[in-house]
């Protein structure tokens, strides 16, 4: 299974009154933030393309450091 590119598939997002974020893809609602998450996290959007999907993918957890196997010796 291959992840999808942010590029090619960009997340996007929708805050409702009530202060809940919508994290959207593929036209399709991945998850619902509220309370102290969606505070913390809804401040920090807004500030560029690039910096809302990495911000998106990690909130998430579709986010991939590219470290995970650089740092593993084979067996």
């Amino acid at each position: 299974m291959t992840a999808l590119s942010l590029d090619g598939d960009p997340f996007d997002y929708r805050i409702t009154k009530p202060g809940v974020l919508m994290i959207v893809r593929d036209g399709r609602t991945v998850m619902e933030l509220g309370g102290k998450k969606a505070a913390a996290l809804i401040p920090k959007l807004g500030r560029g393309h690039d910096s809302d999907q990495q911000l998106l993918a990690r909130a998430t957890g579709n986010y991939r450091r590219g470290s995970e196997r650089h740092n593993r010796r084979p067996h």
